[in-house]
């Protein structure tokens, strides 16, 4: 089995809670919060270790914030490597309103990276990237950092491995869509990104599969993969394209699925697993964690009971 190397940017002390009803004016009183750490590559790292996984998950930390995310961390029993930023590690908050079952998110940014801070999560990328393994950069980049620090990763890791599967947003994303260099092993976008960024809907599952296949063929990423809601999730390269249906969770919290999708999605390719085999244990592990509440993952039981209903076909 290939290493799993984690990278988070921007990560999170996250807060989940709920109250029977959230309304504008009076004091809420919540229940007493679930506290998880967070961040893309951290839930991914969460995902692989709950899968059996080994992974080591590099955080941007900084002040007593960035020393309690690590203390999670292991809890979790995830293997990290700190890199120490000036200023205070963020937090997100949820609140669940227990009469709706709606969820209310805030996430406030973090500190502001300068170019010698970037400096140095680039050299402590590369002397972490496990040699012919697997590197996840997942999550936001951090405010400060350039827009092309994916495209920075990518350089960085290519002494050791050329697998760097990235799944970011906002800024980051669109230049590395608009911009490729050279393409990244696999990208994930999920559908409001992919529509965005097409530039229109994608009204099927045929439609996100032809935007797929032109990212490769514009040289963006070797594999994507795109997200389609509830309906399930589609993977393409330039020669193969598959769809896996998700099957019906009832909805709890969708805070991580997405994570946990990457995190299952690239544990599975460590493994060697084919391609429609990585996509049904990623959208195995993103049900089962809609399932859970607050910020919560799966418990690996519940994504093996999934797996069997995950049904994906070659389109």
């Amino acid at each position: 089995m290939s290493r799993i190397l984690t990278i988070t940017l921007n990560p999170a002390v996250d807060l989940a809670t709920s109250i029977e009803r959230v309304v504008a004016g009076p004091k809420l009183y919540c229940k007493a919060p679930r506290v998880d750490p967070g961040g893309g590559g951290v839930n991914a790292a969460r995902a692989i270790r709950r899968l059996g996984g080994e992974v080591t998950a590099l955080v941007a930390v900084g002040g007593a914030m960035g020393e309690q995310l690590l203390q999670l961390l292991v809890a979790e029993d995830v293997l990290a490597v700190a890199v120490h930023v000036p200023g205070e590690t963020r937090q997100s908050f949820a609140v669940t309103d227990e009469t709706t079952g709606e969820q209310y998110r805030f996430s406030v940014p973090g500190e502001t990276m300068t170019a010698e801070d970037g400096a140095r999560l680039l050299s402590a990328i590369a002397q972490a990237a496990p040699r012919g393994g697997y590197v996840v950069l997942s999550g936001g980049v951090t405010p400060g950092l350039a827009d092309d620090f994916p495209q920075q990763v990518l350089t960085a890791v290519a002494p050791r491995t050329g697998k760097l599967v990235v799944d970011t947003s906002k800024a980051a994303l669109a230049h590395l869509l608009a911009s490729p260099r050279q393409p990244v092993h696999v990208l994930r976008l999920d559908q409001r990104e992919a529509e965005q960024a097409a530039g229109h809907p994608l009204a099927s599952v045929a439609d996100s599969l032809a935007f797929a296949q032109e990212l490769i063929a514009r040289g963006v990423a070797q594999i994507v993969v795109g997200g389609r809601g509830a309906e399930g999730s589609v993977l393409a390269t330039g020669e193969q394209r598959f769809f896996c249906r998700a099957p019906y969770v009832a909805v709890q919290s969708k805070i991580g699925a997405g994570d946990a999708f990457t995190g299952a999605l690239t544990l599975a390719l460590s493994r060697r697993a084919a391609l429609d085999q990585a996509l049904r244990w990623g959208v195995a592990a993103a049900s089962a964690t809609v399932g859970t509440e607050g910020t919560a993952l799966f418990e690996r039981g519940a994504v093996e009971a999934l797996l069997p209903q995950c049904e994906v076909q070659a389109v």
